[in-house]
């Protein structure tokens, strides 16, 4: 149980069966009254948006949530296989289940798999990821003194936006947060 007290950005909480992530909140003392919490909740399943007011001090169930370290092994159909190295179990997840986290998901890829009642709910990928160009447009000369960028086609099917001196074949890295290039990989 967790009071609604100490809600804070990220925290899982279950509500009517489903697990909900604080995406805001913010603790209310009215003049008259009592106090109450003001939150935006994000169904972790559906990715559903709602606000919600709690009492201030009122006690929610908090979502037991494990996390496990899964490697991207193939692709079956629309589904994707990932397997625990240790114990060598496959699980199968649907790309709605994975995001849009899949655009930069390779085969061999670990990832963190994180489950509620033994089902998964999401998958995060690293924080950044290093990917071979396979398509973009040449560099023209002179090009890189306005430090303008343009965009390239990484192995995983994802369009990036890379500097001008980018060329097909090298690796990138890139921020899997927000999609930007961090830097060359030799």
């Amino acid at each position: 149980m967790i009071s609604s007290n100490d809600f804070r950005t990220g925290t899982t909480i279950e509500l009517d069966g489903q697990v909900w992530r604080v995406v805001e909140f913010l603790h209310v003392k009215p003049g008259k009254g009592s106090a109450f919490v003001r939150t935006k909740l994000k169904a972790v399943q559906s990715g559903n948006v709602v606000e919600k007011t709690f009492r201030a001090g009122e006690t929610v169930a908090q979502a037991q949530l494990e996390k496990s370290t899964l490697q991207h092994t193939y692709m079956e159909g629309e589904e994707y296989v990932f397997m625990d190295m240790a114990s060598y179990e496959e699980t199968r997840l649907s790309a709605k289940q994975i995001g849009e986290g899949r655009k930069y998901l390779k085969e061999g890829m670990e990832v963190n798999v994180v489950s509620w009642n033994n089902s998964p709910l999401e998958v995060e990928l690293p924080n950044s990821v290093v990917l071979e160009v396979t398509q973009t447009d040449p560099g023209v000369k002179g090009d890189t003194a306005t430090g303008g960028t343009k965009p390239a086609i990484v192995e995983t099917g994802a369009q990036v936006m890379v500097p001008l001196f980018i060329t097909i074949g090298e690796k990138i890295k890139i921020d899997t947060r927000n999609d930007s290039y961090l830097g060359r990989e030799s």
